[in-house]
């Protein structure tokens, strides 16, 4: 029989992720594209890691890229994912998004992304809502 650990300073390991919940990112170098997709409950241990995720893929894309932030399959987040999605707005716009292109089917799902960019994408970074991904593919440089 283990123990409790007896040091209070070390952190708990993070809660384990829903099924069907979380963060991907995926690239598409050819079409100078990253997207992001949230889905389920996701907590804020999965954003941080698909901050890191996206950080990874940012050297295959070029400046001027567009970004495709996809929350059709999100149900709830965090608010302590807050920060890492702040770190991923400014991770992009250190990289040279041009363009970011939401997928919010429902208004209420924002949950403060449009607040978020206007300090993190400034002036320069064209920000698009859509509500379907067929929608987001006409804005979608080819």
């Amino acid at each position: 029989m283990t123990s409790p650990n007896p040091n209070p300073r070390e952190k708990a390991p993070a809660p384990k992720a829903s099924p069907g919940s979380g963060c991907e990112a995926r690239c598409d170098p050819a079409r100078n594209l990253i997207r992001i997709r949230y889905m389920g409950h996701v907590a804020a241990a999965e954003t941080k890691a698909g901050a890191e995720e996206l950080k990874a893929l940012l050297p295959q894309v070029r400046k001027g890229f567009t970004l495709v932030t996809d929350l059709s399959s999100l149900d709830s987040m965090e608010l302590d994912a807050a920060p890492h999605v702040a770190k991923i707005m400014d991770s992009c716009r250190a990289k040279g998004v041009s363009t970011v292109v939401r997928i919010i089917p429902d208004p209420k799902k924002d949950i403060g992304f449009n607040i978020l960019s206007k300090v993190h994408y400034r002036r320069g970074v064209s920000v698009i809502t859509c509500h379907d991904a067929a929608e987001a593919e006409r804005y979608i440089k080819a």
